[in-house]
């Protein structure tokens, strides 16, 4: 199975911004919009590859996501 990191983002936006605040990654299947968690994420939310979770670049990652993840024996 594919998976991909999707971001939640931040309800308010940053003052003088065209980027939305990440306030969390997620874990999702790939092209899916629910993440192993069970959170909604927006379809056009950015995705990076699997091979980000771990590194700083999604920071901060859902707990319940990472141990799902795990779970999944991957």
């Amino acid at each position: 199975m594919e998976y991909e990191v999707r971001a939640e983002y931040a309800e308010e936006a940053p003052a003088r911004s065209d980027q939305p605040r990440v306030e969390t990654w997620h874990m999702t299947k790939a092209d899916e919009t629910q993440a192993l968690c069970g959170q909604k994420l927006d379809p056009a939310a950015r995705t990076l590859p699997v091979t980000a979770w771990g590194t700083s670049e999604v920071d901060p990652f859902c707990r319940v996501c990472g141990a799902q993840y795990l779970r999944q024996g991957v």
